[in-house]
């Protein structure tokens, strides 16, 4: 026709005009940045978009709808489009209905969502009948728009004159004359969640709150959020730990689409039959499949390993680290192992993975026997906490590369190589990170919370991702997460860490799976079943029928 398809812009930008693309599939080949997708839209997908970025750039369709006197929760991949839509009904973002010059006023959203919910929703929030407060994602910036103590911060937030009341529920009491910049992940999110409760509102949104929270604070944290959703008040949460998501939440949307492309909210779901529905890749009303396979669970714990290939056996021994004391009870991991490390923050994990390093550069260790073909025992380490540079990816990446199959496809790197660790998100260096460290030559890899940044999806494809290096390196992996699910779906045995955190900790294991989780939850007054659908774990409501047979039986895991 002699119309340009792909153009120049001013901006010295590539411009693709849309209506004339004929999704021939030339130009993502020949971009030599990875930077086009060109994406099928589902036939169904009619109607306008909510918000668009800007030309050629992410779209977002429809809106979840929150619902008074309930949960309501996002579920779906990062770069989905859940956090946008999360801030354009707290107020946050004024989306634009794809006309990019103009911002739409609530009277535009009325006259869109005209005869459903959300009409009412933005009736209410254009009579101000609405008041919003809303707690981000990444609450690691706080500290750089806020100069003062905890103290400071929640005072001058605290519009209720809850101050004490949800100090002492969130346990901030400890660390309220700390300045906010000294306190760590754990503590910031909890106090970021304070921040938003003790605004007056009636709807509150939660992206993410949960991150860098052991478990034993997302269940006290997920009972919190419950306790918020009233008559009077709704409440809405971004949350990737689907044990959590289900204790948690009423209902859910689910958001599918392609990440960085477009995004798609759901109709409204029963929580159960949402996540089932996500796990299972199909949506039946809307007649989409979004993902090519089923996720499912095995039904019956991992088997404990039964390999003769002993790697590393330790003896009991005591450790003292100025007021914190551990106690270790001897314990073996095996060739190929997988071993789910569970324990509150501040219990000693990291001490004790520091502690096997330091004695295997020993030459006559005398707590650590190892395998007769170690010499000295080799040990790959990904903290928790993952510094940003600007190093080249392909460049930190350059023993990884040979593991194209085994790591960089399967975590979805290949698109990151040329860009610098700075630029990455909190996801894409985690992956990058545990690329990196997988792909290192050692004899055990230690593995720091490796699910944080992480959506459902990546979480699993990296424990499949986890079993194949072990095979590939014959070696054997611990790994240190507070996902329950995830521990549950990647680990062949458990080691278990109790106590009282900063006092003094024990470490017992590894156990098989069903006994170290047994172990565990004896701790948190929680019982889990199957989902019979696809096994997952569930947390039984308190006190009902089968939590109390599970109790009665001593089996809290696996019912």
């Amino acid at each position: 026709m002699g119309d340009p398809c792909i153009s120049i812009t001013p901006e010295n930008k590539a411009y693709i005009d849309e209506p004339l693309c004929v999704g021939c599939g030339i130009c993502p080949k020949i971009c030599p940045f990875g930077a086009i997708d060109i994406i099928n839209l589902p036939e169904e997908l009619k109607q306008q978009p909510i918000h668009r970025y800007g030309e050629n750039q992410f779209a977002l369709y429809n809106l979840p709808v929150p619902v008074f006197g309930k949960v309501v929760g996002l579920l779906g991949r990062n770069g989905i489009g859940k956090s946008t839509a999360m801030q354009i009904l707290a107020g946050v973002l004024k989306p634009n209905f794809e006309k990019y010059e103009k911002e739409a006023t609530y009277r535009d959203l009325i006259d869109y969502f005209k005869g459903t919910e959300a009409q009412a929703y933005f009736e209410k929030l254009e009579r101000n009948e609405i008041k919003v407060s809303f707690k981000p994602q990444q609450v690691e910036l706080i500290p750089k728009s806020f100069q003062g103590s905890v103290e400071e911060l929640l005072r001058k937030v605290d519009e209720k004159q809850e101050f004490d009341k949800i100090v002492d529920i969130l346990e901030l009491s400890k660390i309220l004359d700390r300045d906010i910049t000294q306190v760590s992940g754990g503590e910031l999110q909890r106090v970021a969640i304070a921040a938003c409760v003790l605004k007056k509102a009636n709807v509150y949104f939660f992206d993410e709150p949960t991150s860098y929270l052991d478990i034993k604070q997302r269940l006290k944290v997920a009972r919190f959020i419950r306790s918020l959703a009233t008559e009077d008040t709704a409440v809405m949460v971004i949350e990737h730990d689907l044990i959590i998501l289900d204790y948690l939440t009423d209902f859910v949307h689910l958001i599918y689409g392609k990440e960085s492309g477009y995004g798609v909210v759901s109709g409204l779901k029963a929580t159960k039959n949402g996540i089932n529905t996500y796990l299972s890749g199909y949506m039946r009303e809307e007649n989409i499949r979004f993902r090519d396979q089923q996720i499912t669970f095995e039904k019956n714990p991992q088997e404990e390993t039964t390999s003769v290939n002993k790697l590393l056996n330790w003896k009991d021994f005591q450790r003292s680290y100025g007021n914190f004391s551990l106690e270790v009870k001897e314990g073996t991991v095996f060739g190929h192992d997988v071993v789910g490390i569970l324990g509150e923050n501040g219990i000693g994990k990291t001490s004790f993975v520091k502690e096997l390093v330091a004695e295997s550069k020993k030459e006559n260790s005398e707590l650590l026997e190892l395998a007769d073909t170690i010499g000295i025992l080799k040990v790959a380490y990904k903290p928790q906490y993952i510094e940003h540079n600007d190093e080249i990816v392909r460049l930190y990446l350059k023993d990884a590369l040979k593991y194209e199959l085994q790591l960089i496809k399967p975590l979805k790197i290949d698109h990151l190589l040329d860009l610098t660790l700075s630029q990455l998100s909190g996801g894409e260096l985690q992956r990058v990170a545990i690329a990196k460290v997988l792909a290192s030559d050692a004899h055990i890899y230690l593995l720091d919370e490796p699910s944080a940044y992480l959506d459902v999806e990546q979480r699993l494809a990296l424990s499949k991702v986890m079993s194949t290096m072990m095979e590939v390196k014959r070696a054997s992996a611990l790994v240190v997460d507070h996902d329950l699910l995830f521990v549950d779906y990647i680990s062949k045995r458990l080691l278990v860490f109790e106590g009282e955190p900063a006092i003094k900790g024990r470490v017992t294991g590894p156990f098989s799976m069903e006994e170290g989780m047994n172990n565990f939850l004896s701790g948190l007054d929680i019982t889990f079943r199957r989902d019979e659908a696809n096994n997952r774990p569930r947390v039984n409501k308190i006190d009902s029928q089968k939590d109390r047979e599970q109790k009665l039986s001593g089996n809290l895991y696996y019912g």
